[in-house]
Order: C-alpha cells, then sequence, then structure tokens
C-alpha cells in the first residue's frame, strides 16, 4: 500500500509516520503545506531509539508531490485542508514540537499502533 502523511510543517509526525511506515514495508512518503527547514532533532532521535533511520529524508511541499499515485492520503491531526487533496484520515495526532523527548515519544508509539492497525486490516482484505 502506497501512503502519504501530510501536515503543516513536515518535520515531526508526517516524517515520523513515513519512516516507521517504511520499516513496516508501506511505500511511504510525507509532505507539508509548509514545510520546515529541517526535520526535528527530536523526531529524528525517538526513531533512532528503535533502530531505524530517516536517511533521505526531509521537508517537502505537497506542491512537489504526485497525490494520485497513493492509495491512502493520511492528515496527522492538524486540519490540513487542500481543496486538491482527498484526505482518506486524519489521525488527531497533536503536533510535539516545543515539546520534550518524551512526547515525541508518544507521538511515535500512537503512529506505530495506528500503521499497525493499518497493516492488520490490509492482511485482512
Amino acid at each position: 500500500m502506497r501512503l502519504l502523511f501530510v501536515c503543516v510543517g513536515n518535520t515531526c509526525r508526517s516524517q515520523m509516520a513515513e519512516a516507521l511506515a517504511k520499516e513496516m514495508g508501506f511505500e511511504a512518503q510525507s509532505a507539508g503545506t509548509h514545510p520546515g527547514k529541517e526535520i526535528a532533532k527530536n523526531a529524528i532521535k525517538v526513531i533512532e531509539e528503535l533502530g531505524f533511520q530517516m536517511k533521505g529524508q526531509f521537508p517537502k511541499s505537497i506542491d512537489s508531490i504526485e497525490t494520485s499515485k497513493y492509495e491512502k492520503i493520511i492528515s496527522m491531526g492538524c486540519g490540513v485542508e487542500c481543496p486538491n487533496l482527498p484526505i482518506s484520515t486524519d489521525w488527531g495526532l497533536d503536533d510535539p514540537v516545543g515539546n520534550d523527548i518524551d512526547y515525541y515519544r508518544n507521538t511515535r508509539d500512537l503512529i506505530l499502533q495506528k500503521l499497525e492497525k493499518l497493516s492488520q486490516t490490509q492482511t485482512d482484505a
């Protein structure tokens, strides 16, 4: 399944989701409506704690992505609304930016739970 994770800054939640989804065997990418300059250091750290990497990932604009090739477009919970972007679901996750490392870990773990459910529905189909 091809997944696209979208948010505003594309520096935390969507980047973590992209990395975790790839590790789980999904084809995944992330983008933002107003991308930041770099991935949040705490986002990188909590992914590395699991032994995973974010190599090659960087914040990018939704305008640079061919969205029609994705089977599911998932908003991370930041109220992303684009008239030409068919959001499949909104995961309703609070942005960890500006919070401590434990907040990032909690967000990472919530993303993992949601990806595991998505993976189960894919194998049940």
